[in-house]
């Protein structure tokens, strides 16, 4: 996997608000928000896209909703939405593995 703005955000080479941060995981607020709390989870391993997780990513994928609903409790929510983008043609523009958590506003069904 190349570099990423992502990747250099876990390496401190860029800032970040930051808002939790563990061995596997990292969240921080998101730079163009779209919701009144708008922010990213990304697993440290790099992983290009969901569709190319492995069967060994199996508890990295369930630790990174763990901490997506943990810092959402951190930032007062009690509802929120979780999004994950899988390739350019579903919106994905940043490929390292990436959650984000929206909420404090009303969302619609279907989304986008």
């Amino acid at each position: 996997m190349s570099e990423t703005i992502f990747s250099k955000i876990i390496k401190r080479e860029i800032p970040a608000s930051i808002l939790y941060e563990d061995d596997l995981a990292l969240a921080f607020r998101d730079v163009n928000p779209q919701a009144p709390v708008h922010f990213l989870v990304i697993p440290k391993k790099p992983i290009v896209k969901l569709s190319e997780a492995t069967i060994e990513d199996q508890a990295l994928l369930g630790h990174l909703l763990l901490v997506a609903s943990k810092v959402a409790a951190q930032e007062g929510l009690t509802g929120f939405r979780l999004v994950t983008n899988n390739g350019e043609e579903a919106g994905q523009t940043v490929f390292h593995l990436h959650i984000h958590v929206l909420g404090d506003r009303s969302f619609t069904w279907p989304p986008g």
